[in-house]
């Protein structure tokens, strides 16, 4: 029997790797263990002041923070912005036994936004205007971010680390946030450089982006990402999704936080996953089910999240006949 670890890659890969791998509930279990820096450049608190100056306030129920005071309102000020010293060693402290820790399961190593962390210093409207305006001063510190991440995938390969996770969320519900093309001008080539550095130290590349993204998977792929982390794909379709996409990315996703999870019975979640499993993956891999971290925040019933994993451990056992973990009821 494959190890966790080698179930995930092999799904990427399209290897058949014999079962569904998955992240679930502690109760469940997961083939993924994670990584990072302590503190991380990109970490999101939901109050306080982070290392760029940023100011953060919790935004209700859920975990999240917004960025309430930018640390970064006027170009002027640039030589003066707090930037994190990614190479101090007290940051990568736990990363020595992080491999040991995993065990036998994927070890993700976080990186750091090269978009999301833009408009936290920013603002996002001056970040959209920038992109007209200030272009030469909004790739300087882009490429800053880029750095940071060339930086990581070095530290993570010696390691043993086995994936680089990156978040930045690119879609309102219908639309890119930018247009494609200034995606494609500004964007596309920094993560070409991070994702071709990854690959080339043996990492493979994950994004988590929500929102309607369809027009920038295409150059995704192209640039080579491995994974992509979608909470919603309701907004895009999932058969959408898997006629233009499938086969050639694979699918980290729970179901759809904002629609069917939320507000759907236990039956249509049922429903759903058996269409994600059908839509997204291949009998030779290309789908990862998850869950959602922060049920709560998300407005999420316990009674559903069990349903969501139940199901995928059922489907897998249908599909490859073996299963890896624990089922209780729901």
């Amino acid at each position: 029997m494959l190890t966790g670890r080698e179930v995930v890659k092999s799904a990427i890969r399209f290897e058949s790797p014999g079962r569904l791998p998955f992240d679930f509930p502690p109760q469940y279990g997961s083939d993924f263990s994670w990584t990072g820096m302590t503190p991380s450049p990109d970490h999101r608190p939901s109050g306080g002041v982070d290392e760029w100056g940023a100011v953060w306030e919790n935004i209700g129920v859920s975990k999240l923070g917004e960025v309430k005071l930018f640390p970064l309102p006027d170009w002027s000020f640039f030589a003066e912005l707090k930037i994190p010293d990614i190479h101090e060693p007290a940051r990568w402290l736990e990363l020595g036994s992080a491999r040991e820790k995993a065990g036998e399961k994927f070890l993700l190593g976080q990186g750091v936004s090269i978009y999301e962390r833009v408009h936290f210093i920013r603002g996002l409207e001056n970040t959209w205007a920038d992109i007209y305006q200030n272009p030469v001063q909004l790739c300087k510190l882009i490429d800053i971010l880029v750095g940071m991440n060339l930086a990581a995938i070095e530290k993570y390969s010696r390691a043993g680390v086995d994936g680089f996770f990156i978040l930045d969320d690119w879609g309102l519900q219908d639309r890119l946030m930018v247009s494609p093309a200034c995606w494609r001008e500004i964007w596309k080539p920094r993560y070409r450089r991070i994702f071709r550095a990854a690959h080339d130290a043996g990492l493979f590349n994950f994004l988590h982006s929500c929102g309607y993204i369809v027009e920038i998977l295409e150059d995704l792929i192209e640039a080579g990402l491995d994974v992509i982390q979608i909470d919603q794909q309701e907004n895009m379709g999932l058969e959408l999704l898997g006629r233009r996409f499938g086969g050639r990315l694979t699918f980290f996703s729970p179901v759809d936080i904002q629609k069917t999870m939320a507000r759907g019975s236990l039956d249509e979640i049922r429903s759903y996953c058996r269409r994600m499993v059908e839509c997204l993956g291949r009998p030779e891999g290309g789908f990862i089910p998850k869950w959602y971290d922060d049920p709560e925040g998300a407005g999420h019933r316990w009674e559903a999240v069990q349903a969501m994993c139940n199901e995928f451990l059922r489907i897998s056992r249908e599909k490859y006949g073996a299963r890896d973990a624990g089922e209780s009821s729901g």
